[in-house]
């Protein structure tokens, strides 16, 4: 069933796995971090979803919200429709593998995006299009190692270090994630460009138990080149692992028909 009293926020760009919640006893093994990052990673993950969403993106310049509709399949299909305000709805996005179409209801209009304009901003909020398109996985693209376990702001925690293996192909030179060891939820996400400067930073709140599952319900990434601003992502509403007719992954479906 729809969770409609929750307000759950995105990322994902990341569903949750958690069996037993229950924190290792002592520090982790090597292979009990890699499992307890592989939950994270999977915050957001499903065979499938459906959710109903509430985006802010916060600028020097302006503020503003808008109410999305997700619907995802695995980590290859992905339809994001704008709901409201009434002067974008209709908007969409569809990304199909490598792939990623946004429509314009207003002049009807399905524009595939070029390469070149994989970094451009996508839908005004701090992702870009190639977010929507590089989709790693973290035990997979990443070494992971325990950097930190002790008291972080009257929490007890365990800091993660992520660097990536030669191969990976994937943009950050290090993350650090943050974990709360009561439970294993995240608390926090640094990611490193290859500089070793501090890019963005991921901020995980109001935690809740959606679908017998206890999640993080609210994402905001904020970058460290552009202080004040943000893009928060909350979910109203979440459905895991629903069926989803393979329609709705295509361009028909893109324009609303």
């Amino acid at each position: 069933m729809m969770c409609r009293n929750m307000r759950y926020p995105i990322v994902t760009l990341l569903l949750i796995l958690l069996g037993a919640t229950s924190a290792p006893f002592g520090q982790p093994s090597q292979k009990e971090a890699r499992e307890i990052i592989d939950k994270v990673d999977r915050l957001l993950r499903g065979d499938s979803s459906l959710g109903w969403v509430e985006m802010t993106v916060a600028t020097r310049q302006w503020k503003r919200t808008t109410e999305l509709r997700i619907w995802s399949e695995g980590t290859e299909k992905v339809l994001v429709r704008v709901e409201a305000p009434k002067k974008d709805q209709g908007t969409a996005t569809l990304r199909v593998g490598d792939n990623i179409w946004n429509y314009l209801p207003k002049i009807d209009r399905v524009i595939r995006i070029p390469t070149s304009m994989m970094m451009a901003s996508w839908m005004g909020s701090h992702f870009t299009n190639d977010d929507l398109v590089k989709d790693s996985r973290l035990i997979r693209d990443y070494d992971i190692k325990i950097d930190f376990e002790g008291t972080r702001d009257r929490v007890e925690v365990y800091e993660f270090f992520l660097t990536p293996r030669p191969e990976a192909p994937v943009v950050w030179g290090r993350i650090i994630y943050q974990i709360r060891k009561s439970d294993l939820m995240p608390i926090s996400g640094k990611f490193y460009g290859e500089d070793g400067q501090l890019k963005r930073v991921a901020n995980f709140s109001e935690y809740e138990t959606m679908d017998g599952r206890l999640v993080p319900t609210r994402m905001r990434m904020s970058p460290e080149d552009k202080p004040g601003e943000y893009t928060e992502m909350k979910y109203k509403e979440l459905d895991f692992d629903v069926k989803i007719p393979e329609k709705v992954f295509s361009l028909n479906s893109l324009r609303g028909s």
